[in-house]
């Protein structure tokens, strides 16, 4: 099912990779502004799923290529591109894929960026192969003044498309809200996949104290801190936008090693394993969980067998301490109790099935032994906690 390797050989990815991807097509994210787009267009940038290469794939106007890739530049300057976020806030780092861009790939790029309010309303539609920038679309935008947006990446230098070397990883360091990137590419050519890690952030003065909200999305900045095992779908998928569009859009764990070789249940029909597997959860904004929902869409021979919710309320200190010691210690408290979990299914847990009614700000999700979830959704009421501030402004604990 995935690509063997040698243990122990798989390069040290960073930390920032399992936050949010905000610039995603799946949240919203889109490329309104591109001065050339010839071979492919920068709306590929956005994809949510990995490139891929068409040997025999051509178009009109050449070689198909999955990704954005303009002609070779004969003139004066050089090619450049604005995305608008689909859930604005802090960028902590960014991946610029260069995958099967291996003799047409950008040799350097640099990133830019503006919190834009009220957006810009100029956009692209249809399929831009072959096209390039208008003159009443450049004037348009020179009007944002985009090349004097504050740098988050400098000019930097890209490695080529090959697989061993294809992803290109650069941390940030800008601690303001960000709607709009412009990433310039030096001069010309390729690159495949554009992607934005960061935590949502969003204006809770406009939410009632009594209104429910989901307080793990992460459209309200909700942000995955760690994970036991992501073998084949990271738990930050949980907290994305929508229903998941398959089991690569949900978290799946590799096998357990250490299951009884004869599987016995209890009175409840829930199996006695000695392992699980966990992901914790920033939440958006501390508040009190009154309904949660486990979705194991998707998930029909490969479902966990039971789930349970662990809460906790953290400074970031605390949070801090906590991540260097893999989540292992800390004052966890049950949220939900141990739950049996069907295959393919919605499972829906209201206020009578909780068992914490305090205010939290991080919960763990635990399950047995193995498996795949699709979607995390935990409602509730935002309430102010006065020793742990909200996601908006609040540096991650781990960069």
């Amino acid at each position: 099912m995935a690509e063997r390797r040698a243990a122990g050989t798989a390069p040290l990815e960073p930390d920032f990779l399992q936050f949010n991807d905000l610039a995603c097509e799946t949240v919203g994210g889109r490329v309104i502004f591109a001065s050339d787009e010839w071979f492919a267009p920068a709306a590929n940038l956005l994809k949510r799923d990995p490139p891929r290469f068409e040997a025999s794939a051509f178009t009109e106007f050449g070689k198909w290529m999955d990704g954005w890739e303009t002609r070779r530049k004969r003139t004066a300057g050089h090619d450049w591109c604005l995305v608008q976020l689909g859930v604005p806030g802090r960028v902590y780092g960014v991946e610029v894929d260069t995958s099967f861009f291996t003799g047409n790939h950008s040799p350097a790029m640099s990133l830019q960026a503006a919190c834009l309010e009220p957006p810009p309303t100029f956009t692209l539609e249809g399929d831009r192969t072959g096209m390039a920038v208008s003159d009443s679309q450049l004037a348009a935008v020179a009007k944002l003044g985009s090349e004097a947006w504050p740098e988050l990446v400098c000019v930097s230098q890209l490695k080529p498309g090959y697989s061993d070397c294809c992803h290109n990883y650069f941390q940030v360091t800008f601690n303001r809200r960000v709607t709009h990137l412009r990433l310039n590419m030096y001069p010309d050519g390729g690159i495949a996949r554009l992607r934005v890690f960061g935590v949502g952030q969003r204006d809770w003065s406009s939410v009632s104290a009594s209104q429910d909200i989901d307080l793990v999305a992460l459209t309200n900045g909700g942000v995955c801190l760690g994970c036991s095992d992501a073998h084949f779908g990271h738990p930050r998928n949980m907290i994305g936008v929508g229903q998941a569009a398959n089991m690569a859009d949900g978290w799946e764990t590799a096998r357990r090693l250490d299951r009884p070789r004869i599987l016995e249940v209890d009175k409840r029909g829930i199996l006695q394993v000695p392992g699980y597997e966990w992901a914790v959860f920033r939440l958006g904004h501390p508040g009190v969980i009154s309904s949660i929902e486990v979705d194991t869409k998707h998930f029909k021979g490969n479902s966990p067998d039971s789930c349970r919710l662990e809460a906790c309320t953290l400074t970031p200190q605390e949070e801090a301490r906590y991540f260097r010691t893999s989540w292992d210690s800390g004052n966890w408290q049950i949220l939900l109790p141990p739950q049996k979990l069907r295959p393919h299914h919605t499972h829906l847990y209201g206020p009578e099935a909780t068992v914490l009614s305090s205010p939290v700000t991080h919960v763990r999700l635990v399950i047995a032994p193995d498996g795949g979830v699709s979607r995390l959704r935990l409602w509730g009421q935002p309430t102010p906690v006065a020793k742990t501030p909200t996601n908006q402004g609040r540096p991650a604990s781990k960069l």
